[in-house]
């Protein structure tokens, strides 16, 4: 093998080794065999080239040609001439694939799947990488300078994995030693035979010239490169760096003591929100039924400047036994202490541990440290959640609305510390604060008048498209827009509450989750929440929830004069008195769990033989147009009729499900309170006021309708081939059917309104359910229209595949038919039936 050949394998095995850097970042690893295989080709094509020999100019582009064209085979073979050759539409769905690569690339944590735009990324930039090293190590013939790309391939794939490594340093270090001790071989070998002295032993006479300096070489390459993995370990550690994603910021040494850097935890929020696919990343189980209030908080974000919020540097501790009574909290307010255990997912790897507010207690094992004054734990020394397993003590607060409203002004220290706002803040934020808020009286009311104007009359928009922003106009923007998602709300309304003199933070963590079959909760990525905490002096840090479809609504932040406050936790529909029961669906062994557990359920049977009298007159017309019509139109009439019915039961059900009122009731407030005292009844929530039952029954009502577009939602868009999936809650079911159905952003809003109102009835005290969920219904079916083809259209029209419903109503039926008959047929005994042993006894 000529010495050109084997610096060419060289610097491919360089390549390669180098590239092994990139193989904890997606999953499955093997496009690192693909792309070995292209890069052989390529380099093969340079040694080919060589040989004529070309102008190395053109080697390097014969190089570059035959890797677009394997390239082009791979991932845009449909798209290029004869397969091979690309052309504008190979470049543009070139250009697709990158663009879909680096939106996967910000949506998933490592390691990420390994789609076809992140293979193409991945694939095409090791070629790139070969080539360069190719060029400048073989065809140019100076391979120190091909370091350089190697370098940056190890850097990128380092600064974005953890783990081993030194591992990927010793593999790249080692194909560039590789290769610069072949280029040196070769050079020696050109110059002849090396003298090294007199020969020393017996085999010294047929020893190669250049045995020497290789060796030597050889023996400077180990010590340099065990130098490298060595001295380091006795350097000081250089933590909390730009590519540090983990975030540690724990100060090193063997003591409980250190700090904790400014790491914003917020960077990654967004991207959770945006997965395709939930992943869970906690799940507990608790003492306490009431779950709503048991969102799980990682951290306070306590330091704004003026462009973003960040967790303040301070001081942390060992782990204490007891953690006190939370800063601020004041004997007289109502608190339940709780016991709930945690479990984190193996992938799940976050140095803040995500507990309930306010934690008294931690159980857990590791090193974790603690932060006094956010009652956080934090771990040091690359302690994670990874896998961890602990037990949390914790308190419900449940301050009452006078309580807050009557709470004296905070220590002067916190209070000067979390109302503090940079100049480079907009007027428009505290200027909006004051529009909001007049007509306040204390700290109180204005924060519930912030917390009402974001979620419900601003009229703004949840959106996690939206990017979170940056810059002193950030929130300005916002307002003026009024789109985001929860990062938006939570730190503008602490901005504001600020501004207005409430110590305000931000808290960073996870909404309660999913309620499973087993009695825990489950804890997804969506499920990941950003919330502000607004200080009242007796109370302390409360959680007011401003983001709308968000999260729940605190008890405290309602009214208690509302006229509601003897309403159940979850309303149930009425399925013996309804005030609308030609539009109120019945309970069916077919709706889903959340349905049958409110009892709103539509019933298919009844359904299915309505709409049979429309067109009565006209066929007793055509009954007597002929003796022979007489006779054969019944039959013709089944014929044409049979294959009508799934269509004519799906209108039907559509109108029952659609057709009765579409109000929004609202379940508290001050106009509910003026309606009951105008109208001469009590408005102390007795249930025996008939004003009350009637405000009771038009809240079940809104409640059933709430439920009965939900279920006209999801079966229209079964009709369209979105098959439900019923282990999903409404708002994952929701997104669910925008991202199949591919629907424009308002049909999407519509569908996470109604999966909205659907959880404000299942899981809120007191849901507040909006109006037009029947045009929101009819208004994502006609968006589902819009982007089926004609077979689907037709097959949704005639034959829906909801239909189903009817045979799982009749089959459920039968079988409580079959089992009430057999119920009532007595045990029959027989006269020539042999008795048994113990009748004769």
């Amino acid at each position: 093998m000529s010495g050109r050949a084997r610096l060419a394998l060289c610097a491919w095995a360089a390549t390669i080794m180098a590239a092994c850097a990139l193989l904890p970042l997606v999953d499955p690893a093997t496009w690192i065999f693909q792309a070995a295989l292209m890069l052989g080709v390529q380099s093969g094509v340079g040694a080919l080239t060589r040989r004529v020999p070309l102008a190395r100019p053109l080697t390097v582009a014969a190089q570059a040609l035959v890797a677009l064209m394997m390239l082009t085979l791979v991932f845009a073979r449909e798209q290029a001439v004869a397969g091979i050759v690309p052309g504008p539409e190979a470049f543009q769905h070139f250009a697709t694939l990158l663009q879909t690569g680096t939106e996967d690339i910000g949506r998933y944590a490592i390691p990420a799947p390994l789609s076809d735009g992140i293979q193409l990324m991945i694939i095409g930039g090791v070629l790139v990488i070969g080539l360069m090293v190719d060029a400048l190590a073989v065809t140019f013939r100076s391979a120190a300078p091909a370091g350089l790309p190697l370098l940056a391939l190890y850097s990128v794939a380092a600064g974005l994995s953890d783990g081993a490594a030194w591992l990927w340093f010793v593999l790249a270090s080692g194909g560039y030693l590789l290769l610069l001790l072949t280029e040196s071989r070769d050079r020696l070998s050109q110059w002849g035979r090396v003298f090294g002295g007199a020969p020393h032993g017996p085999r010294a006479e047929s020893a190669s010239g250049a045995v020497a300096p290789v060796r030597t070489g050889r023996r400077i390459g180990a010590v340099a490169l065990g130098i490298a993995l060595v001295v380091p370990l006795g350097l000081p550690a250089l933590d909390g760096g730009l590519l540090d994603g983990a975030g540690t910021g724990i100060g090193s040494g063997s003591g409980g003591g250190g700090t904790i850097s400014a790491v914003n935890p917020v960077v990654s929020l967004r991207d959770s929100l945006n997965v395709d696919e939930d992943r869970q990343v906690l799940s507990y189980r608790t003492n306490t039924d009431n779950v709503q209030e048991m969102y799980l908080r990682i951290v306070s974000l306590d330091d704004f400047d003026g462009t973003s919020w960040k967790p303040t540097e301070r001081s942390i501790t060992e782990v204490p036994d007891d953690f006190g009574t939370p800063t601020g909290l004041a004997s007289d307010v109502k608190r339940t202490s709780i016991e709930t255990r945690i479990v984190a997912a193996e992938d799940y790897e976050q140095n803040w541990l995500p507990m309930p507010y306010p934690v008294t207690g931690v159980d857990i094992d590791g090193d974790w440290r603690y932060e006094p004054v956010g009652r956080t734990l934090v771990g040091d020394h690359g302690q994670d959640t990874k896998g961890a397993q602990y037990q949390i003590e914790s308190l419900i607060v449940q301050p009452t609305a006078e309580q807050l409203s009557s709470a004296p002004e905070p220590p002067p220290s916190l209070r000067r510390e979390y109302t503090k706002v940079p100049a480079s803040l907009p007027s428009v934020v505290a200027r909006t604060a004051l529009e909001v808020t007049k007509g306040a009286t204390n700290n109180y009311e204005r924060a519930v008048k912030l917390q009402d104007w974001f979620a419900f009359s601003g009229e703004f928009t949840y959106d996690t498209e939206v990017r979170a922003g940056t810059g002193a106009r950030a929130i300005a923007r916002f307002l003026e827009e009024k789109e985001g998602f929860c990062v938006h709300f939570s730190f503008s309304m602490a901005a504001m509450a600020r501004t207005l003199g409430i110590p305000a933070r931000v808290a960073v963590g996870f909404t309660p989750g999913t309620p499973q079959a087993n009695g825990t909760m489950s804890v997804g990525l969506r499920d990941a929440h950003a919330w502000p905490e607004l200080y009242f002096e007796g109370v302390g840090w409360t959680r007011f929830e401003p983001t709308p479809n968000r999260g729940t609504t605190p008890p405290y932040t309602v009214p208690e004069d509302s006229g509601t406050s003897g309403l159940p936790d979850v309303p149930r529909p009425s399925q013996s008195a309804s005030t609308v029961p030609s539009a109120e669906p019945s309970a069916s062994e077919s709706c889903t769990p959340q349905e049958a557990k409110l009892g709103a359920c539509a019933s298919e049977s009844a359904a299915a033989v309505a709409g049979s009298d429309d067109d009565e007159d006209s066929l007793w017309g055509l009954l007597f147009f002929s003796p022979w019509t007489l006779l054969t139109l019944p039959g013709a009439l089944v014929v044409v009729a049979i294959p009508l019915l799934p269509m004519l039961w799906r209108l039907r059900v559509r109108s029952v499900r659609l057709g009765a009122h579409d109000g929004a009731v609202p379940a508290h407030g001050p106009a509910a309170s003026r309606h009951v005292t105008d109208e001469g009844g009590s408005s102390d929530g007795s249930p025996s006021s008939p004003v009350r039952a009637t405000a009771y029954g038009r809240t079940e009502a809104a409640a059933a309708h709430a439920l009965a577009a939900w279920q006209e939602v999801t079966d229209t868009a079964w009709d369209y081939g979105i098959a439900p999936d019923e282990s999903q809650t409404p708002r994952k079911a929701a997104a669910r059917i925008v991202r199949l159905g591919q629907l424009e952003p308002p049909t999407a809003e519509a569908v996470h309104r109604v999966a909205a109102a659907v959880e404000q009835v299942l899981f809120a005290p007191r849901p507040q359910i909006p109006s037009g969920l029947a045009r929101d219904a009819h208004q994502v079916g006609l968006g589902l229209r819009a982007h089926a083809g004609r077979r689907t259209k037709l097959r949704a029209l005639l034959l829906p595949r909801s239909t189903i419903r009817v045979a799982w109503a009749l089959s459920a039926r039968w079988a409580d038919t079959r089992d009430d008959l057999l119920s009532r047929v007595p045990t029959l005994r027989l006269p020539w039936r042999r008795p048994s042993p113990s009748q004769n006894s």
